[in-house]
């Protein structure tokens, strides 16, 4: 939608949320970084006893900030990530403590990826990249089935072709 003063793309809350199962995925993310944050702690309390207490005590703060992380902000995430392309515009609603709405004319649009990590592989799901000539940086939609991921890319790839110049 644009504004019909300047008809310039308008914010607004995106149509299509993520898939389901990127809260699998921001689950599995969650449980991995509080293990690698208990690790040194482990460590630590294996090699310096003198500061075992310590670390217990740090260890189960780590274990209980971490389970909580990974019981509400994938729900979160989830329930807050919508994502839509029109005809004039890539939308994006992101993040969970701060709130980014982005929106990328598709005249912009200088280059679209995809990317497809090995926890995004196992749960068949892809993220979306698309660059823009903006200095706030790329539009990164996460979460996608690989499938609609692909589709994403090649539909706002064909969209940049058809408008030709050099996105400046």
């Amino acid at each position: 939608m644009t504004t019909p003063e300047t008809g310039e793309p308008r914010l607004r809350t995106p149509a299509h949320r993520v898939s389901p199962r990127a809260k699998l995925w921001w689950a599995l993310r969650s449980a991995l970084g509080t293990l690698v944050a208990l690790v040194p702690q482990a460590g630590v309390a294996w090699f310096f006893p003198d500061f075992g207490r310590l670390m217990g005590v740090t260890g189960v703060l780590t274990v209980v900030l971490g389970v909580v992380h990974l019981l509400v902000v994938p729900r979160w995430r989830f329930a807050l990530h919508r994502w839509e392309i029109t005809d004039d515009a890539v939308h994006t609603l992101s993040g969970w403590l701060r709130l980014e709405w982005r929106i990328a004319p598709i005249s912009r649009v200088q280059t679209v990826d995809t990317d497809r990590g090995p926890l995004q592989r196992l749960l068949g799901l892809s993220s979306v990249t698309v660059t823009t000539a903006s200095s706030s940086g790329a539009l990164t939609i996460d979460g996608l089935r690989a499938d609609d991921a692909v589709a994403l890319a090649d539909r706002l790839t064909r969209a940049t072709e058809h408008l030709g110049g050099d996105a400046t």
